[in-house]
């Protein structure tokens, strides 16, 4: 008997295959998205992408600000350290924690909703610098300097001019430009 059942079994699960299976999200699984440098994307342009491909960083398609303060005012260590690819959130939610509410860097990308998108955070040193070397295909840039999240110390964080690539820490009160990023 349980080999007569075999046969069934076996056009049953054909039959589940091709006729997209029992649920509405079931089916074939579509191939995995293609994704390039400079493409349009995920509320803004794809600058950074992971060895995988799969994964990255957009950055929005103009600047938040271009006289901002990196802080609100207040002179502390906030502990946004963090200066590799993927530091940039944690960076920008330190600062937020540390500084409050107000019209900083941080907080302009915190509460920057673009496109239907609203997990833009300032991007940290290596994640700015990634973007400082496809400025040309994300576009909107001026030669001058753009805040990082990455602090240097209770009164200095790292910037990064635009016209040399070179980075620098200046003044947390220096007003310089903020382009927010996100990650996908």
């Amino acid at each position: 008997m349980v080999t007569a059942l075999r046969p069934f079994r076996w056009i049953l699960l054909v039959w589940l295959f091709f006729s997209g299976g029992c649920g509405s999200n079931a089916g074939p699984i579509p191939p995995s998205a293609s994704f390039a440098i400079g493409q349009s994307y995920g509320g803004g342009i794809i600058f950074y992408l992971d060895h995988t491909g799969e994964h990255g960083l957009i950055a929005a398609g103009s600047d938040q600000g271009s006289s901002v303060q990196w802080f609100n005012g207040s002179h502390e260590v906030t502990g946004a350290t963090g200066a590799g690819i993927g530091k940039g959130q944690t960076n920008t939610a330190f600062i937020l924690s540390s500084q409050g509410p107000g019209s900083y860097a941080a907080s302009l990308c915190d509460q920057l909703v673009l496109n239907g998108f609203s997990d833009w955070f300032l991007p940290s040193k290596d994640e700015l610098d990634a973007l400082y070397l496809q400025k040309a295909e994300v576009g909107g840039f001026t030669d001058d300097f753009y805040w990082t999240s990455t602090e240097h110390g209770e009164g200095s964080a790292w910037e990064q001019e635009f016209n040399t690539g070179t980075q620098y820490y200046a003044n947390k009160n220096f007003p310089i430009h903020v382009r927010a990023i996100r990650a996908f």
